[in-house]
């Protein structure tokens, strides 16, 4: 299993999110953070394949809950990315595998 550094964990907000591009060329994933623990998503809206972040790397977040897309007002649950509202709602992100590794980076299992 490959592991790549994506971020460190101190670079994405407690509560909120941020858009890492993936050294390898792949599409950027959005990493989020609550607390020590971490997710992560393919930056796709389910809706119409459009980026979640409008502004680049600025993903809105509420409550330490939940993401929206920018485009289409969808939320989507930080622990799944299950969208329970919005014109994707049931739909869901696709997920990234990631984890906190030594020196505190969040990194990418692949």
């Amino acid at each position: 299993m490959n592991r790549t550094p994506l971020c460190l964990l101190a670079d994405v907000p407690d509560g909120g999110a941020r858009v890492v591009d993936v050294p390898d060329g792949s599409a950027p994933v959005v990493v989020v953070r609550r607390g020590e623990r971490v997710w992560a998503y393919a930056n796709r809206c389910p809706h119409f394949s459009v980026p979640l972040d409008f502004e680049p790397g600025d993903v809105l977040c509420y409550r330490a809950q939940v993401l929206m897309c920018a485009h289409h007002s969808a939320l989507f649950r930080f622990e799944d990315g299950h969208c329970i509202e919005g014109p994707c709602a049931g739909a869901s992100l696709d997920a990234v595998r990631v984890e906190i590794g030594d020196g505190g980076w969040v990194v990418l299992d692949h």
